[in-house]
């Protein structure tokens, strides 16, 4: 079975709550790195320099093996891990959630902080485009310049029907094409080629890249 990656989403997102007269403002953005997540989270702070709070939750890592969260000045446990919390359950990577409060003055105890944080990442999410991904191989097939036209027009009507993509063709002595395969549909290519070929094509499969799949 091939193995499933966490996804991402597409673009930024943002989402208000009210809560007994406090606001809580929910920012998502996606973030390649530890890095990209903190200028992100900086620039929220910058814009948003008034808040009582500015809390945060991370995911990053093409596994997702990367987290942090933060209370910033909220009883412990009650705001950046609840975030967290719903970027893990959701099964997301590379995304930062930046959940601004303005204080209205009426304090919500520690279940109502968790439930307001964690709802608001959890509504900004449901309105965000997610981005799924996958594993692909990269393979290789030189064909001879006499029958590059009729393999190149195989290849381009095979690959979106297995969920691969097409690379560049490279000519030299031979015509080198390059596909990215779904790990389930490299046994289908093999045989495809070889049928199409009287089994004389056979393709070389390299690296494996993991990739955003709409």
């Amino acid at each position: 079975m091939a193995r499933r990656y966490p996804s991402t989403i597409a673009s930024p997102v943002e989402h208000e709550l009210v809560i007994r007269k406090s606001r809580f403002i929910a920012q998502l953005a996606p973030a390649a790195s530890v890095e990209e997540a903190d200028a992100v989270i900086a620039a929220v702070r910058r814009r948003a320099w008034d808040a009582r709070h500015n809390c945060t939750a991370m995911v990053t890592g093409v596994l997702g093996d990367q987290a942090r969260s933060s209370d910033d000045g909220e009883p412990s446990g009650t705001a950046g891990v609840p975030m967290l919390e719903v970027l893990r359950r959701r099964e997301l990577t590379d995304v930062v959630a930046v959940v601004t409060r303005y204080f209205g003055g009426v304090k919500l105890g520690a279940g109502g902080l968790v439930r307001a944080y964690s709802s608001a990442v959890s509504e900004a999410l449901d309105r965000a485009l997610l981005v799924r991904r996958e594993a692909l191989s990269q393979a290789v097939v030189d064909v001879p310049h006499g029958d590059a036209g009729r393999i190149d027009n195989l290849l381009r009507d095979w690959a979106p029907l297995h969920g691969a993509t097409l690379g560049d063709p490279v000519y030299g002595a031979t015509a080198a094409f390059e596909l990215w395969v779904p790990e389930d549909a490299r046994a289908r290519l093999v045989d495809d080629l070889a049928a199409a070929s009287a089994g004389a094509l056979s393709p070389v499969f390299g690296v494996e890249r993991v990739v955003d799949v709409r």
